[in-house]
């Protein structure tokens, strides 16, 4: 762990007391700041790195964490309607660091371990669930972890006290 940001530890500590394995992959010199480069970090851990979008309300009295397949497109409209909430934007960056302790690029499902007072809702596009493996950032976008699905699921959201909001998102 030498080296390494305090966020990212916290994330690996989560994850080794919850019992989970996972696989990780370091690419200091090509963080994951685009799909493209998610690409690259996909194919070397053979999981797909699914987008994770910071999201709010106009008043910024709401925010939202999405997951959803990196390759589908992003309509916020559509989302508006299925979690009841309208007008949707990125969320300015210093809600990101101080709710999810995460800089733009790094945001992820393990950011939520830092959210004590479930400020950010979870939503997640049901195609994630499809996959047997799930792919995220440890809190860094130099590094690139993959669990089992199940693990997320069963493990994760017990552990942060969160239940999801699952989405269908068509990209239409």
């Amino acid at each position: 762990m030498t080296g390494r940001q305090e966020r990212e530890i916290r994330s690996y500590e989560f994850l080794d007391s919850l019992g989970i394995a996972y696989e990780r992959t370091d690419h200091p010199d090509m963080p994951a700041t685009s799909m493209e480069v998610c690409a690259v970090v996909d194919s070397v851990l053979n999981v797909r790195i699914c987008k994770n979008l910071f999201l709010s309300n106009r008043q910024k009295t709401d925010f939202y964490l999405l997951i959803m397949p990196g390759d589908k497109p992003f309509k916020t409209k559509e989302l508006s309607k299925q979690i009841n909430s309208s007008r949707l934007s990125f969320a300015d960056e210093e809600y990101m660091i101080r709710f999810l302790d995460v800089y733009p690029g790094s945001a992820s499902v393990l950011g939520l371990i830092n959210d004590r007072d479930h400020r950010v809702r979870l939503v997640i596009d049901e195609d994630v669930f499809k996959e047997e493996m799930f792919g995220c950032h440890p809190c860094v976008n130099t590094s690139s972890i993959r669990f089992k699905t199940k693990d997320l699921t069963e493990k994760i959201f017990p552990a942060l006290q969160i239940t999801p909001a699952v989405v269908k998102l068509t990209g239409e």
